[in-house]
């Protein structure tokens, strides 16, 4: 189901992919299992003005966060393993979910590589299939259909609206009551509604509603609010004449666990296709390179020309031993599906490499034509 009309559902599911860049790194290369890994930047820890887009569990046990500098990430950790992004390989596996997720039959917001809601019966409908078993056997069944298909764990947090099935996915990953970190036991899907609701979330601190800052929290609490319950014994008219109409009147809604029940899918359209092998025994000749790259390259061209779709840059990404990651890329003179075009631009940017260790993984990508590029 495919619309841009926005609809109005009984039931939201927001399906997060856990550790998402770590996990997609991990099935490239399993000996990661396990091991501290950070991804972030071009994978270099010692450059400045780079940051931490994804750091396993295992580093983040030690403080390692999203969005902290990759030199700070180093200082903590610096026996980790470290990675540059690889957009192209992300794009590729958050396809395949978000496919996953389309073959239920409901429509899907996609919000970014890792996240995405699913509408389940339309409000108003005469027929209501699914009540709370159903609905979470439906989510367990999501989880494990994305597992079975692309490899990777994730959690659903159900509701009745996208904030608080947000909030309910911070449920899903660690039981109410553990600490941040704390993924023992976690039920993995979870349901909050109006009825949980204040058992679960009156006593919280504000920051833990969804879209709830440090500003908003600390203007608050300048204002004798500090939990949840708080916020909810606050008159509405306080509210908009601190924060304004817009975000005190939100503020008043949320706190009561309202919030967005509709969802719009449109058409998904990947920017990139890529493919990556990981090699039994590694190698060390570039004939032996440039073979592997040109069967990664074919498989990936059958692809794009099935979609009827037009590269326009062709990436080259090598791994070696010592987990050193490298991507380098070039645009084409103009978009060409000629594989011996494309092949020689692949042949040629391996040599642009400086490897002094064998490879253990090889890895091509086309970034494709779109309408912004037309």
């Amino acid at each position: 189901m495919t619309t841009s009309v926005s609809q109005r559902y009984r039931w939201l599911l927001h399906v997060d992919l856990d550790q998402f860049q770590v996990s997609v790194e991990r099935l490239r290369s399993p000996e990661l299992v396990g091991v501290p890994v950070i991804v972030g930047g071009n994978g270099d820890p010692t450059e400045a003005r780079k940051v931490v887009t994804c750091a396993s569990y295992e580093a983040r046990d030690v403080g390692v966060r999203a969005g902290m500098p990759l030199r700070a990430a180093h200082k903590k950790l610096p026996d980790a393993v470290y990675l540059p992004l690889d957009m192209g390989a992300y794009d590729a596996a958050s396809a395949d979910v978000m496919d996953v997720l389309r073959g239920t039959g409901h429509p899907v917001e996609v919000w970014g590589w890792d996240e995405a809601y699913l509408g389940v019966s339309v409000r108003g409908a005469e027929v209501e299939p699914f009540d709370d078993a159903a609905i979470v056997d439906f989510a367990e069944r999501v989880r494990h259909d994305i597992l079975d298909r692309c490899g990777l764990t994730s959690c659903v947090g159900i509701s009745d609206n996208k904030q608080r099935a947000k909030m309910a996915t911070g449920f899903a990953k660690r039981p109410p009551g553990a600490t941040p970190d704390d993924a023992v036991g976690a039920p993995r899907v979870f349901l909050l509604d109006d009825r949980n609701w204040l058992d679960l979330m009156g006593e919280r601190p504000t920051r833990d509603l969804w879209s709830v800052g440090p500003k908003t929290s600390a203007k608050l609490a300048a204002n004798g609010v500090a939990t949840v319950n708080d916020l909810i014994a606050t008159p509405r008219d306080d509210l908009i004449a601190t924060f304004g109409p817009h975000q005190g009147n939100w503020l008043y809604v949320l706190c009561r666990g309202g919030g967005d029940s509709t969802i719009t899918s449109e058409p998904w359209l990947a920017r990139s296709h890529s493919k990556s092998r990981t090699f039994a025994t590694d190698i060390a000749e570039p004939s032996e390179m440039r073979t592997a790259a040109a069967e990664l390259l074919r498989e990936l061209l059958d692809q794009v020309v099935a979609e009827e779709r037009l590269p326009f840059r062709v990436a080259v990404t090598v791994r070696t031993t010592t987990f050193y990651t490298r991507t380098k890329s070039r645009k084409l003179p103009a978009p060409s599906l000629d594989f011996d075009q494309l092949e020689a631009v692949v042949a040629d940017l391996l040599t642009k490499f400086e490897i002094d260790r064998p490879v253990r993984l090889l890895g091509v990508r086309l970034d494709l034509v779109t309408d912004e590029e037309n």
